[in-house]
């Protein structure tokens, strides 16, 4: 019942969302517009309606985590700094220049670690739930590089969630329903999800995992995420193949 609800409040919240948007969105119009991979001119509407609607249906600490992230997202879709890499930010980080990746690489580091000390109970758990929650929205946005990349991924690794019961079903739920609310248009490439919707539905989906594993499910997440960042290069290279 509670990953029903959780996953019906995501779907509908991020349509609604995205609907106004549509209709009415704040600001310069071609703030909201980019060129996608073909060069063709889609909107951002999908971005912040996910994360709105992952939040809505999110709880606690995985709502936090989410409207952070998805923050941090924002921040670098408007600056649009597109240099894609740990090593490329820090590198301009070690120059004296504070890239967007920089501020999302420290920020969604740090909302990951405020929510996975809040999920877990002993110091090393609470570190390897931040890694884990951070990790999952970098690797949601490494894949979005293609359209319906990044909301397919999150279907596709929050599907095995919706199994467990309580609070971890209920969280993969979340990031589903939002994913699932504008895969069509992602596809039919309207819309994209950009950093915002990419980070906002990764940090969802990786407080799910939290939320369902112990102290050695963690590890074995985290040292996966780890990987894919330091290669995320080839991750997102592999991402953008024809499906």
């Amino acid at each position: 019942m509670r990953r029903a609800t959780a996953f019906a409040t995501a779907f509908g919240a991020t349509r609604s969302v995205y609907e106004v948007l549509r209709r009415r969105a704040p600001g310069d119009p071609a703030r909201w517009q980019r060129k996608n991979y073909a060069g063709r001119t889609v909107d951002l509407y999908a971005g912040p309606a996910a994360a709105v609607g992952a939040a809505l249906a999110a709880s606690g600490p995985a709502a936090v985590a989410v409207v952070a992230a998805g923050a941090c997202g924002a921040y670098d879709d408007v600056k649009g700094d597109h240099r894609r890499g740990f090593r490329a930010h820090l590198s301009a980080l070690g120059q004296g220049e504070v890239t967007s990746g920089a501020v999302k690489l420290f920020g969604i580091g740090a909302a990951g670690l405020a929510a996975g000390a809040l999920l877990k109970e002993r110091p090393v758990d609470k570190l390897l739930a931040g890694i884990v929650i951070a990790g999952t929205a970098h690797l949601v946005n490494l894949v979005d590089v293609a359209p319906g990349r990044a909301a397919v991924a999150v279907l596709g690794i929050g599907a095995p969630g919706l199994l467990r019961r309580g609070a971890a079903g209920a969280l993969a739920a979340a990031p589903m329903g939002a994913a699932a609310a504008i895969v069509t248009e992602d596809l039919g490439e309207r819309t994209m999800l950009g950093d915002t919707g990419a980070h906002a539905l990764g940090a969802a989906l990786g407080t799910a995992i939290v939320a369902g594993n112990g102290r050695a499910g963690l590890a074995v997440h985290a040292a996966g995420l780890i990987a894919a960042a330091v290669y995320g290069d080839e991750v997102s290279r592999l991402a953008g193949s024809p499906m």
